[in-house]
């Protein structure tokens, strides 16, 4: 298992690289370039300079999360092909800063939807919560003016301010669109990535939905068992693969995420392990990471993985805010490092079994 920590990039993230680099076991930042827009090329100079910052820190960067996926792509619009070839050209110019992951989303618009960014549990700690009556009965508009205000007008990834620019107006565009043309699309995306991806020695490594049912009446794509399946049957170059990420599949308590782990783990290239505790019908909160904080056995998971061969790329993902951090929602420092160094345990636990 190579271990690795979230890091926004130079001016996106408050957690200075010299503090991820002492998170015992931690080899690696999963990084991008937040100020390219989707459809973009990724500008060398740009490039170079992330590199030379977490090199110099004493970490790799061989993880991107994520160079965006175009909507033009997703609803196989006209133009979709221009969107096509800058996103395999930033593939092109990643590949000599010695990347080899990269994860990303076919999730259409927005990334994920929480109704609390700030949700205060029993011992003082606050976390990211999702009330579906809330988010059922709300729009994407006004869930972005209360992430705004929740999180201090700082940037939400997912919810950048370019895309909700055009929400509305996007999310009308995928009023009439079938999941089987959904797949065609992404199909067509897999088509034009992967024979470079090859070429390049760069694994592609889709996320799943978050959360893994529709919401806004948007389609979803990586949800469950089935259709990851078929996602993975489109192509089967095994540079097209997934990132299992426990807490967007284990959101649904009908995904078993170890027996999600053990069938899928020669496709897994990176995976997000945290924890998460329901709380009645599709309700949850974004738990510590041990087992015994949530409803996720986490130890049955890395087990799953490192059963099946899996020794690939793994990070903690969304954390509290403890000991009075503040920060972007879910991605603190301390509680990650805690779920860094835990992850880490268990992974020590169950090699040695």
């Amino acid at each position: 298992m190579k271990l690795t920590f979230r890091w926004f990039g130079e001016g996106y993230d408050d957690v200075p690289l010299a503090y991820i680099r002492q998170i015992p076991c931690v080899e690696s930042v999963v990084t991008m370039l937040m100020g390219v827009p989707a459809g973009e090329v990724w500008p060398v100079e740009d490039i170079e300079r992330a590199h030379r910052l977490v090199t110099d820190a004493g970490l790799a960067m061989e993880v991107i999360e994520s160079v965006n996926v175009h909507e033009d792509i997703k609803l196989g619009a006209p133009g979709r092909d221009g969107k096509l070839e800058a996103y395999i050209e930033t593939m092109r110019r990643l590949a000599p800063a010695g990347v080899k992951v990269i994860c990303y989303n076919f999730m259409p618009v927005l990334d994920w939807a929480r109704s609390h960014l700030n949700h205060a549990l029993p011992d003082g700690s606050e976390t990211m919560y999702f009330d579906d009556e809330f988010i059922m009965n709300t729009t994407p508009e006004a869930l972005a003016a209360r992430y705004r205000e929740q999180s201090g007008d700082q940037a939400v990834v997912g919810w950048e301010p370019e895309r909700l620019a055009y929400v509305k107006d996007t999310i009308a565009r995928y009023k009439g669109l079938t999941q089987e043309q959904y797949l065609k699309n992404a199909r067509y995306f897999l088509d034009a990535v992967i024979p470079w991806a090859e070429k390049l020695d760069i694994k592609m490594a889709i996320h799943p939905d978050d959360p893994p049912w529709p919401i806004f009446g948007l389609p979803r794509l990586i949800n469950n068992r089935e259709n990851i399946r078929r996602f993975l049957e489109l192509n089967p170059s095994p540079y097209n693969g997934l990132t299992l990420c426990t807490g967007s599949l284990g959101a649904d308590p009908q995904n078993d995420v170890p027996e999600l782990a053990a069938e899928f783990a020669p496709r897994i290239h990176f995976a997000h392990i945290r924890n998460l505790k329901y709380t009645g019908g599709r309700n949850f909160y974004e738990s510590a990471h041990p087992t015994a904080c949530g409803s996720l056995d986490l130890f049955a998971i890395v087990k799953a993985l490192r059963g099946a061969g899996f020794d690939g790329y793994v990070r903690p993902d969304h954390g509290r805010m403890i000991w009075g951090e503040k920060g972007r929602a879910g991605y603190g420092l301390y509680d990650r490092a805690l779920g860094a160094a835990y992850l880490a345990g268990l992974w020590e636990a169950v090699s040695r079994a």
